[in-house]
């Protein structure tokens, strides 16, 4: 008997049993966001192995996670699987089954400024998140793609290389799943970091790139999500006027920073909450573990300044229910508290998410029941609750909380601002992003006169459609040659305001899998992909890759913001 064999053969066995064994497939997509579905749908459309392992239980980010109210833009350039994905959520809502709570005719029929059901196009841009969480599984499920969830990467020895090459990477759980190109198409870019490729956090000074609203923003109030939208000034104080009392909670006593320098900060997350005022659905708003009013003093103060906009970002989805997004100076978007995020270990990360749950929450709470919250503010707010038909295992609460801005690459190719805004011209197009260029605050602060001021939202248009590089989604040359990052991608802080939206990361995880595939056929890095045949490719897929727009105008010019920060 040949032991060595045997031995050999039981070897594997355990190995199996243990889950222990190495997978290979051609390519290893990590993620569970929308852009790592698609990813990996188009990776397996194109005749290759493929893996998705997710963090996550639930599939497709953000999309499934809250955020219905599709941030668009010029949805005449989301073409391909992105658009595929709004049509089967036209298809969904098309049927009378899907209308549970009100009929279609009743459901108004705008967001972001045009339909939210085009039926000319057969698509449709605002949805339930079940609904979109149903179509990402209909997708792995019609296309065959084998999908691991709940398995994380260990970020301290899970990707193992061979030169520039990732050969493997390993979860907490021990699985290994080896490829010939890999994937990360998470919101934090942990495998992109843990192969050693290179990345920034936070800021970019304006000096750095040439831009004009990267760095601190201080003065700069570009939408109504700041104290000055109010009638009077507000104090940061515990005892109004009195800075000996120090600052309340949700305020910094630190100083903001200097105009237009880079610091490590990053933009405020929150839950994209999905909300109902139809009675037989509702879950009404309970008070959370720990629950604090003091937390919330600035709010009282905002309401007795003259606030009446509460719910200025309950935007409706069908079957009443909301996408509720931040607005206003004191709001869902939970300032300052996120800023170890990006770097985070697992468990710092979950205490970090759950305090933004327990903080929104208590927001929830405090206007349905504190007695300085205007009386028609708190019986409108008493309408509302969680519903029971979503997130159904989370009591109804979302489970993936809004990272708007985490690691973003430093890769072949920088996208900024002036790309965007069509200052500079962009090389090699592999999709299009449209949509204003959006960072909510970082910061909130003591002004030199002793009133309390938000810090970093910005809002500047890009002129319309403009082009994302594929240099853009690859590390720079020898740091990893079978990679590809088209979440994390290769951005300043700014231009990523707007490439940060859920289509276009749809739009380039296909670009991403295309470009792999492509790849392993030529048996080349992703930095030498050649371009000419790539786009062949996007184009026959029906990617949308060109659009003339005319270069943005300046929003502000140096003087303006002089005065803006006086």
């Amino acid at each position: 008997m040949n032991y060595s064999k045997v031995t050999g053969y039981w070897v594997a066995i355990l190995a199996s049993m243990s889950g222990l064994r190495s997978a290979d497939y051609d390519v290893v997509v990590y993620g569970g966001t929308s852009g790592a579905v698609i990813a990996a749908v188009q990776a397996k459309a194109m005749g290759r192995s493929v893996i998705l392992v997710s963090p996550d239980r639930h599939l497709g980010g953000l999309t499934s996670g809250g955020l219905g109210w599709t941030d668009t833009g010029d949805k005449s350039v989301i073409g391909g699987l992105a658009r595929d994905f709004y049509h089967r959520v036209w298809k969904h809502y098309d049927s009378a089954a899907a209308w549970t709570a009100q009929q279609k005719s009743e459901y108004g029929n705008k967001g972001q400024g045009t339909p939210a059901i085009d039926g000319a196009q057969r698509t449709m841009w605002i949805f339930e998140p079940h609904a979109a969480e149903k179509v990402f599984e209909d997708l792995v499920r019609e296309h065959g793609v084998t999908v691991v969830r709940d398995e994380w990467l260990d970020r301290a020895k899970g990707v193992k290389k061979s030169g520039a090459r990732i050969a493997s990477i390993t979860t907490l759980s021990g699985k290994t799943y080896a490829g010939k190109m890999f994937i990360d198409a998470t919101y934090e870019g942990d495998l992109m970091a843990s192969a050693g490729v290179a990345y920034h956090v936070g800021r970019e000074a304006n000096r750095v790139y040439g831009e004009e609203h990267n760095g601190v923003q201080t003065g700069v109030l570009h939408h109504r999500h700041h104290f000055g939208v109010l009638k009077q000034k507000v104090s940061p104080y515990v005892v109004p006027g009195d800075p000996m009392s120090g600052v309340l909670p949700r305020v910094s006593a630190a100083a903001p920073g200097v105009f237009g320098e880079g610091d490590t900060k990053v933009q405020a997350y929150c839950f994209r909450m999905c909300l109902t005022d139809h009675a037989a659905n509702r879950i009404p708003f309970a008070q959370p573990e720990g629950y604090d009013a003091k937390q919330y003093e600035l709010l009282a103060r905002i309401y007795a300044a003259g606030w009446t906009e509460t719910f200025g970002k309950f935007d409706p989805i069908p079957n009443h229910k909301t996408d509720t997004n931040n607005h206003g100076p004191f709001s869902t978007d939970n300032i300052g508290m996120n800023y170890d995020y990006p770097e985070a270990s697992y468990a710092r990360r979950r205490e970090i998410i759950k305090e933004h749950e327990l903080y929104q929450k208590g927001w929830l709470y405090f206007v349905t029941t504190d007695p300085r919250v205007p009386r028609e503010a708190q019986e409108k707010m008493r309408q509302w609750g969680l519903p029971k038909d979503e997130f159904k295992d989370n009591g109804g609460w979302p489970h993936q909380i809004y990272v708007r801005e985490a690691r973003r690459m430093i890769g072949s190719y920088v996208m900024t601002e002036n790309e965007l805004r069509k200052k500079k011209p962009t090389p090699e197009s592999v999709g299009m992003g449209s949509y204003t260029i959006d960072s909510h605050n970082v910061q909130r602060y003591v002004t030199p006169d002793g009133h309390v001021q938000n810090e970093g939202d910005i809002g500047v248009s890009a002129g319309g459609p403009y082009e994302i590089a594929y240099g853009a989604l690859v590390p720079k040359r020898g740091q990893a040659e079978n990679l590809l990052v088209p979440v994390c991608l290769s951005s300043s802080h700014i231009a990523f305001g707007s490439i940060r939206m859920e289509p276009v990361f749809m739009i380039l995880g296909q670009s991403a899998a295309t470009a792999a595939v492509m790849a392993i056929d030529a048996k080349i890095p992703v930095q030498d992909v050649p371009y000419a045949k790539l786009r062949e490719r996007l184009l026959t897929d029906g990617q949308i890759l060109h659009k003339v727009t005319a270069p943005a105008a300046a929003e502000t010019t140096p003087e303006k913001k002089k005065k803006a920060r006086k």
